[in-house]
C-alpha cells in the first residue's frame, strides 16, 4: 500500500513538472511560433535550444526575449527578421521566453 502511494505521489510530481513544459510548447504552437522555430533544429529562425544557449547567462534574457516576441527583431540571428506577434500578450510572451530559456 505504501509503495502504491509513493508511486502515485511520484507520478503526480512528474505530471506537475512536465505539464508546464508541454503547456508552453502548446502555447508556442497556438501562437504560430513553431512555423519558424523548433525546439532543437534551425528552421527559418534559430532553434529554441540555440536561443537558450546564447542567452542563458543573461539575467535579463526573459524580459528581452519577451520584448522580441511581441515587437519582432532583426539582426541577432542573421538577415531574416522576426516579425512582431500582435497575438501574444505580455504575460504570454514572458511565459514563452521563460520556457525557451529552460530548454538549455
Amino acid at each position: 500500500m505504501k509503495r502504491a502511494l509513493f508511486v502515485l505521489a511520484a507520478l503526480a510530481g512528474l505530471t506537475a513538472v512536465s505539464t508546464p513544459v508541454m503547456a508552453n510548447e502548446a502555447l508556442a504552437k497556438s501562437k504560430n511560433c513553431m512555423a519558424c522555430h523548433t525546439v532543437d533544429k534551425k528552421l527559418v529562425g534559430p532553434s529554441y535550444k540555440d536561443v537558450a544557449a546564447k542567452f542563458s547567462k543573461d539575467a535579463g534574457a526573459a524580459d528581452m526575449l519577451a520584448g522580441k516576441i511581441m515587437k519582432g527583431s532583426s539582426g541577432t540571428w542573421g538577415a531574416v527578421p522576426m516579425p512582431p506577434n500582435a497575438n501574444v500578450s505580455e504575460a504570454e510572451a514572458k511565459t514563452l521566453a521563460t520556457w525557451i530559456l529552460s530548454l538549455k
